[in-house]
This record gives C-alpha cells, structure tokens and sequence, in this order.
C-alpha cells in the first residue's frame, strides 16, 4: 500500500486560496492515480477531484471546476490540490486517496489508501 500524508489546511475567508499537498511513500507513486474527497460536518465523505497516474487527465465534482486545479509530480511523490475562490461551503476534512483509476476513483469506487485528512475552514 502507499502511505499518504496531506498537509496545508488551514482556516480562510471566503474568497481567499489554499494549496493542499499530498506526501506519498511507500510502493510506487506513479502508478497510482490519486483523488481529493471533503467530508464536511454531519456529511458524507465526497470526490473533489482526481488524476490520472500519468497526470494527463483529470476529474472535478461540478461544484469545484474552475476554482479547484489537482497536480502531481511523481518525482517528488506528491499530489497537490490548488483551491481558489473559496466559499464557507468548502469547509471540510480533505483527504487525499489512491487507486488504480482516476475514472473510477471520481464515481464511486473505493481507494485502496487514506491520508488522515487536513481542515480546511473557510469564513464568510
């Protein structure tokens, strides 16, 4: 399995931008595709965004595109999720995941591994 570990939440206003991080270690980074989710208070966990091993192709959940961008760099085994335009609706627990396939990753199918999550609070 890989270990994953995010990091950069914090707490900002709406409006504002924050870049997560995603440390992988552990088996081979890039041959896992890697996915954002947000659980929010009293919520189900939900996918944000997800790329593909190689990086050429992406996936966002509609109430992120445009302000949401997921990069990876497999020399560093990191994966990294740029938020823009934040709104207090985004306030969340992230969680970065891998698994065999952005596609699937961005429609329902389970991760194989978890990172413990970072807060992202966003003020009105």
């Amino acid at each position: 399995q890989v270990q994953l570990v995010e990091s950069g939440g914090g707490l900002v206003q709406a409006g504002d931008s924050l870049r997560l991080s995603c440390k992988a270690s552990g088996r081979t980074f890039s041959n896992y595709a890697v996915a954002w989710f947000r659980q929010a208070p009293g919520k189900e966990r939900e996918f944000v965004a997800a790329i593909s091993p190689s990086g050429a192709t992406t996936y966002y959940t509609d109430s992120v595109k445009g302000r949401f961008t997921i990069y990876r760099d497999n020399a560093k085994n990191t994966a990294d999720l740029q938020m823009n335009s934040l709104k207090p609706e985004d306030t969340a627990a992230y969680y970065c995941a891998t698994g065999r396939s952005a596609a699937r990753l961005s429609t329902g199918d389970s991760p194989s591994s978890w990172g413990q999550g970072t807060q992202v609070t966003v003020s009105s």
